[in-house]
């Protein structure tokens, strides 16, 4: 790929510095993905500029109309400090008819309302819990056709955010409990599932029309404490310290029968065709007992720093981390009616999928 003028585009408090020298392990955890973008684009010979966007659109827009960059490599989980509001980053970014790199804004406002995707799928009979949703402030009554046990999540937001332990209830006022936490702590409407007992998948996507699934992933929870759930928890993804203690790890899902395999991974384009996801993404299932896979929720624009689910399987099946970033940055251009110069890639799926994809040098691995 010829070299671009990328502007990247993240929350102010998560630029990524100089040197990571005299940091702490939670500050460099707070901005591994910035960092390693940072790193590995220019090294690639990219002239990246970057720009925090928090509250205001305005110095982005006079960045892209002076600065003219080929390409915005959209780093941004929040405006506004709300999930759902970065949809219209991604539609302001449409407007000022610039490439940008991810999903495009339909595709965002279909995954990221899990209820409104549940309902998509499973008009597409694609299996999913049953669920119902209590908006803020409204009165918690269970529908008879939902059993307990249930689990109780924000509607909006993601990366586990108000998911413990807790959130697993077997009883009405358990259920009334939780639903009161979501609303007053985390400020959102709650979405409550049945919840299914099993492993937790993950299944990275690429691509636009045609579509590279990356190997299935899985997150195991390792020495789990006593009575404990296999749930993906705020510590169990975001602890470091937890992690290591419990042996909590992700990687490939080696042991599953071929049948299912292919069975996940026909579901997993069904789904991204579905929610017109493009760029890149990961689809969350869990698998239970009897070998049925259910989706649990779709992310667009999914982390992406090399230890991530999404950027391990890629490199499992293959593909650097600078090879990543540049399929990244082609299915942007791509999208907006560019066509970038190709070189031959790595892995063999790849070249059945999407041909001739750059080959660079890979970023140095995040560490003080």
């Amino acid at each position: 790929m010829k070299q671009l003028r990328i502007l990247a585009i993240c929350r102010p408090d998560q630029l990524p510095p100089d040197s990571l020298e005299g940091l702490s392990e939670k500050e460099v955890y707070a901005c591994k993905t910035e960092w390693n973008v940072h790193v590995t684009l220019r090294e690639a010979g990219h002239e990246v500029h970057w720009l925090g966007v928090q509250y205001n659109l305005a110095p982005l827009r006079e960045k892209i109309e002076t600065w003219k960059p080929d390409i915005v490599f959209n780093l941004l989980d929040q405006f506004h400090g709300e999930t759902l509001y970065c949809q219209h980053v991604a539609a302001f970014l449409e407007l000022m008819k610039v490439p940008y790199t991810g999903c495009n804004p339909r595709g965002m406002v279909l995954a990221q309302g899990k209820d409104l995707s549940k309902k998509l799928l499973k008009y597409h009979r694609i299996p999913t819990p049953a669920f119902v949703v209590y908006p803020m402030s409204r009165k918690v009554a269970r529908p008879a056709r939902l059993k307990f046990p249930l689990i109780v999540k924000s509607l909006t937001e993601d990366a586990s955010h108000g998911i413990s332990q807790a959130s697993v209830v077997y009883s009405d006022e358990k259920l009334e409990e939780r639903v009161k936490f979501i609303h007053e702590r985390i400020g959102t409407a709650a979405i409550v599932e049945q919840y299914i007992d099993g492993r937790d998948i993950y299944v990275g996507v690429l691509g636009d029309d045609r579509l590279t699934v990356l190997p299935i992933w899985e997150l195991k929870f390792g020495q789990m404490a006593p009575d404990a759930l296999p749930i993906a928890t705020e510590t169990v993804k975001h602890n470091v310290e937890y992690q290591k203690k419990r042996g909590v790890e992700d990687g490939p899902a080696d042991d599953l029968p071929k049948p299912l395999v292919s069975k996940i991974r026909t579901m997993v384009k069904r789904i991204c065709r579905t929610l017109e996801l493009d760029g890149y993404a990961r689809v969350d299932l869990r698998l239970d007992n009897d070998g049925t896979p259910y989706f649990i929720e779709a992310n667009p624009n999914p982390e992406i720093a090399p230890g991530e689910e999404l950027a391990q399987s890629a490199m499992h099946d293959g593909i650097t981390y600078a090879e990543l970033l540049e399929r990244i940055l082609t299915l942007g251009l791509r999208r907006a009616g560019q066509q970038p110069d190709y070189a031959e890639p790595t892995s063999q799926r790849a070249r059945e999928v999407i041909p001739e994809m750059p080959a660079s040098t890979p970023a140095p691995p995040l560490t003080k």
